[in-house]
């Protein structure tokens, strides 16, 4: 069963296509990140998602329904957390969620939801005396504090130091394993790959990638060598090939895993000959960042996504 289906989606503001023909499904209990630079159409996205919007063409459904219609049964069965919230700052941390606890039929306990969000010292202390860390995880707290079966989650992150994020991710994953369902947008690549099963990639609008974090890794193909080389190093005899990527101190060149061996070969030679040592380097599969950062940058307006 799917939680969201989402059926050649477009939106437009004015000449703006900001969505362009967008297709994708979200099994229920799946958790999904939308990635893509600014600009790629991900909070449009997930605006028309949540009912906030209205398509311009397509078909979009979230638990069976139309989000634009959705009434206020509909509404109690998701969550929603947006990239940022105008939160009543006279109010203290369990007062905000007492008042909003009320609009649901079966609301999560409050001190449960202080112990998620791990502002249980600070449930008296006023919205407007947190930092933002801490309004960010009342944020959390309020998206999630109707047991909603369907969360959103627009780069929920977002000002959070390391430890919160962690924290943050906690949360998430014990929502996903009670079977929430879950689709988030963030920047982080890292916290994409902790979070979702699955990332679906935006540019220009437009949808270029559906698969795993590894499968896009494995379709990117190419292993990264580091090097740092000293400055008094005598590059005349580094290959042709090498030479060229030497810049600042460090050797740093792509190539595919089919040519590896022979360049590792030229470059180890080189090394032994200018008594080099080996203590710096590195070699990686590409990065997930790599990966987006090669997708992204690829075309602006692909003619239709990549399927891995």
């Amino acid at each position: 069963m799917s939680a969201i289906v989402v059926d050649r989606l477009e939106r437009r503001f004015g000449d703006l296509v900001a969505v362009d023909d967008v297709s994708f499904e979200v099994g229920a209990g799946e958790v999904v990140a939308l990635l893509g630079p600014n600009g790629a159409g991900k909070t449009t996205t997930l605006e028309i998602l949540e009912g906030y919007l209205a398509p311009t063409a397509g078909h979009v459904s979230v638990l069976a329904e139309d989000p634009c219609r959705g009434g206020r049964a509909w509404r109690a069965r998701i969550g929603v957390v947006l990239q940022s919230t105008s939160l009543d700052l006279g109010l203290t941390v369990r007062d905000s969620l007492g008042l909003i606890s009320r609009l649901f039929p079966d609301p999560r306990p409050i001190p449960e939801l202080l112990e998620l969000i791990g502002l249980e010292s600070d449930a008296r202390t006023r919205i407007g005396h947190l930092s933002g860390g801490q309004r960010r995880r009342v944020d959390l707290a309020l998206g999630i504090i109707g047991r909603p079966e369907l969360l959103f989650l627009d780069e929920p992150t977002t000002g959070l130091d390391p430890e919160a994020r962690r924290d943050t991710w906690a949360t998430v994953k014990q929502l996903a394993a009670e079977g929430t369902t879950v689709l988030l947008t963030t920047h982080y690549m890292e916290e994409a790959q902790q979070l979702a099963r699955r990332l679906l990639v935006l540019v220009g609008g437009r949808l270029v990638a559906d698969s795993t974090g590894d499968h896009l890794r494995a379709r990117a193909g190419q292993t990264r060598i580091r090097l740092p080389v000293p400055t008094e190093a005598d590059l005349s005899g580094l290959p042709d090939m090498l030479a060229q990527h030497v810049a600042g101190g460090q050797l740093e060149l792509l190539v595919d895993s089919d040519d590896l061996p022979a360049i590792l070969e030229q470059l180890l030679e080189w090394t032994q000959w200018n008594d080099i040592h080996l203590a710096g380097l590195q070699i990686a599969p590409p990065t997930m960042e790599d990966t987006y950062l090669e997708l992204t940058c690829q075309n602006h307006r692909p003619q239709s996504p990549s399927y891995v």
